[in-house]
Parts: C-alpha cells; sequence; structure tokens
C-alpha cells in the first residue's frame, strides 16, 4: 500500500497537506480578485465577472437598448454572462487543475484519494 512496505511519515504528510491547503487558498483568492469580460452584439452588451464567476458589472450601449425589443436586449445580456462565466471557468480549470489534480491519486503519497 505504502511505496516500500512501510508507514507514512506522518510529519511530511500533514506538511504536503497543509502547502496544498495554502496553494488552494491562494488560488480561491487569485481567482477571488481577478476579472473576465465577456460580450455580445459586438460589444453592445458586457459582463465583468469574477475568475471565480460572480457577476460584478453590467454595461449596456444605448444602442441596444430598444424599447419596442427587450427580448433582443435580454438575450444580448444573456450571451454576455455567458461568454464571461465560459472565460471564468476556463481560468479557474486553468488555475485550479494543477493543484487539484493530485487529489485524484497520488496528490499526497500515502493516502488513498
Amino acid at each position: 500500500m505504502f511505496p516500500g512496505g512501510g508507514q507514512p511519515n506522518m510529519q511530511q504528510l500533514l506538511k504536503q497537506a497543509q502547502k496544498m491547503q495554502q496553494d488552494l487558498a491562494q488560488a480561491q483568492q487569485e481567482l477571488a480578485e481577478a476579472r473576465v469580460t465577456g460580450t455580445a452584439g459586438g460589444g453592445l452588451v458586457e459582463a465583468t465577472v469574477t475568475g471565480s464567476g460572480v457577476l460584478v458589472a453590467l454595461t449596456i450601449a444605448p444602442a441596444a437598448a430598444d424599447p419596442e425589443d427587450t427580448e433582443t436586449l435580454a438575450d444580448l445580456v444573456l450571451a454576455a454572462v455567458q461568454n464571461a462565466t465560459q472565460e471564468a471557468q476556463k481560468m479557474q480549470a486553468e488555475r485550479m487543475g494543477p493543484l487539484t489534480q493530485g487529489l485524484g491519486g497520488g496528490g499526497i503519497p500515502g493516502l488513498p484519494f
């Protein structure tokens, strides 16, 4: 079960777990502070989300605000938010992937997860 058949060094495992926890916390903080912008309608609508996916700003150009056609504006808003959210998810995968991939097998030697 353990390399060499011996017991794992518990201090070493604890240090590795603490390091991983610190790295994850730092990555989460960086994602919360990062900003990603998505657009729709050729820039008529812009949505800004954090790297963790929270909508923090929405800009609508006056040309997009037709009182006779609010459905198109709603579609543009949704598209911009979805675009920004997809970019945030990519950012999350790039930042968190290397930190969490080891949790599926071998992140901390001696632990089965």
